[in-house]
């Protein structure tokens, strides 16, 4: 197998079980370094790997969820997806390194903010739309939803996230396949990650009660900030 996928297997596999121990981060972790192994990578293959996860965890999570607050985050999220692919539809390679490299080291600097900000119809709503727009440009949704809600129980949070998630890919897919960013060749390249990201679940659901989530959210966040600036000196040095 080409060194290239293997490497993209083990990233898929520890956001994978990053996402699942915490409510998201899959690509955040990922998307930086997928898209300096295959720019092709990003952004529609880590969406459909994230809509198989977000399925995954949304059915161990279901009976916790609650729809009741996401509905304006859903509204808000399809203008967001729009305005996102049409993002997509301009920028060109380099820029979209650089794009990704500024949102993750954004994501890092919101999850890191003190600040509590109780969930409103509007905020949601607002939330939603920069979680479409982010999401489908970069496949980096998930910081403005998980900002508002972070402050839940683990396993609320958990739920919501990957019921949001659901949808939210399912969005961002619609509008990568008339721009050319979801094809038959991405369908491809996402299918090797799919069993890397099981894995990822699995290893979480092992794990989530042996290592306290404040660890896993902070060794997350270092990778993040080493991936986000591998993404912007590559671009800065195109």
């Amino acid at each position: 197998m080409d060194l290239g996928i293997l490497l993209a297997m083990m990233l898929i596999f520890i956001g994978s079980f990053v996402q699942s121990s915490i409510g998201f981060g899959l690509a955040i972790v990922t998307a930086p370094i997928l898209f300096q192994i295959s720019p092709d990578y990003v952004p529609a293959p880590i969406t459909t790997v994230a809509l198989f996860l977000s399925l995954i965890n949304a059915n161990r999570h279901k009976a916790t969820i609650s729809l009741n607050g996401l509905w304006m985050a859903f509204l808000g999220r399809v203008p967001g997806s729009i305005a996102g692919g049409f993002l997509l539809y301009w920028v060109d390679a380099n820029q979209l390194s650089l794009w990704l490299g500024v949102m993750v080291l954004l994501a890092v600097g919101i999850s890191l903010l003190p600040i509590r900000i109780q969930p409103n119809p509007n905020r949601m709503m607002i939330a939603g739309f920069f979680s479409g727009f982010f999401g489908t440009s970069s496949g980096i949704g998930g910081p403005p939803i998980a900002l508002l809600l972070q402050h839940q129980e683990a396993n609320l949070i958990r739920a919501n996230l990957s019921a949001f998630f659901v949808v939210s890919s399912l969005l961002s897919l619609a509008v990568q396949v008339p721009i050319g960013y979801m094809s038959l060749h991405h369908f491809y390249l996402s299918l090797p990650l799919l069993p890397a990201s099981f894995l990822g679940y699995r290893a979480a659901m092992h794990y989530i009660d042996r290592i306290p989530r404040k660890t896993v959210r902070l060794a997350s966040l270092a990778i993040c900030f080493v991936s986000g600036m591998t993404a912007i000196i590559s671009a800065l040095h195109e």
